[in-house]
């Protein structure tokens, strides 16, 4: 498994110039239509694409009209140039005559019983602090004992099965009015929920940006400080009200390296550090109150 700090300086270069709403193809288009697709997507002229695939721009202009067919082995090595995920790099496959290759299963699933044990190691190993796993859709896979304790008091309809966290996080019935940097995180997630589009393409999370970014704003007035010098450039902080006073975070989000189930690949556990001492004390009291 692999980590990365949630900073606020993310770069957004590969959304430049590209649409959200661009329509990604269809189970009945054409292997041709998929690659175009995708070469566009990553903005790759055929030149390019060829080059990377160590592939004739002719062959490779042929496969894209339909004039001639790929080998199995040509789906997946333009797959690869092209960094597309495992559920459509098993749409290539199928559309170019192929079986599909990577499997979905269960979390659950006996196969993936050491996936499920190091993500349960992991969310486990973090307390007293914060940790979750979500899908492609964040929606919420598994958490720890902490996570219940910052959901309280959101409307039941939001923590109904499955929870969408970025739902949860910026719905003004969820937890956006005790987040003291709200507009700070809110713009935090959408960049980060822009960035996911631009890598997969997936039109639920399209969908899902829209709405975020469609909710009102709160006012949050709270009589505490909200800026924290020592993170300022460095990384976007997660603040949040509670009843034990302003708890200050930063995040890590970890994936598994080297994935072949679609499951694994679109699984990502989120991390939360205090980010001072007051919070990590306060962490401490909740989970000892918790656990009687």
């Amino acid at each position: 498994m692999t980590s990365q700090v949630m900073a606020g300086t993310q770069s957004m270069t590969t959304m430049a110039g590209m649409s959200l709403h661009s329509a990604p193809p269809t189970a009945a288009d054409s292997f041709g239509t998929h690659l175009r697709h995708w070469r566009r997507h990553r903005r790759l002229s055929q030149l390019d694409l060829a080059h990377e695939a160590q592939v004739s721009t002719r062959h490779l202009s042929y496969v894209e009209t339909g004039r001639a067919e790929p080998s199995r082995e040509m789906v997946l090595r333009l797959a690869e140039r092209l960094e597309v995920p495992l559920r459509e790099r098993n749409a290539l496959l199928v559309a170019a005559g192929y079986a599909p290759m990577y499997r979905q299963r269960s979390l659950d699933d006996p196969a993936l019983a050491p996936a499920r044990q190091a993500v349960d190691l992991v969310l486990k190993g973090h307390e007293p602090f914060p940790a979750l796993a979500v899908d492609r859709h964040w929606n919420l896979v598994a958490h720890n004992a902490l996570v219940p304790l910052l959901m309280e008091g959101a409307a039941p309809e939001l923590l109904a099965a499955p929870v969408n966290v970025l739902r949860l996080s910026l719905h003004p019935e969820g937890l956006a009015p005790r987040i003291a940097n709200l507009a700070q995180w809110r713009a935090h997630l959408l960049e980060r929920l822009q960035q996911q589009i631009a890598a997969t393409g997936d039109t639920a999370l399209v969908a899902l940006h829209d709405e975020l970014a469609a909710y009102p704003t709160p006012r949050v007035s709270h009589d505490v400080p909200t800026n924290n010098s020592e993170l300022a450039g460095v990384a976007v902080p997660f603040q949040y009200v509670t009843a034990q006073g302003l708890l200050s975070f930063i995040s890590t989000t970890t994936i598994f390296g080297t994935p072949v189930d679609v499951t694994l690949q679109e699984l990502a556990v989120e991390s939360f550090f205090p980010a001072d001492a007051s919070t990590a004390a306060a962490l401490a009291a909740m989970a000892q109150q918790a656990a009687g």
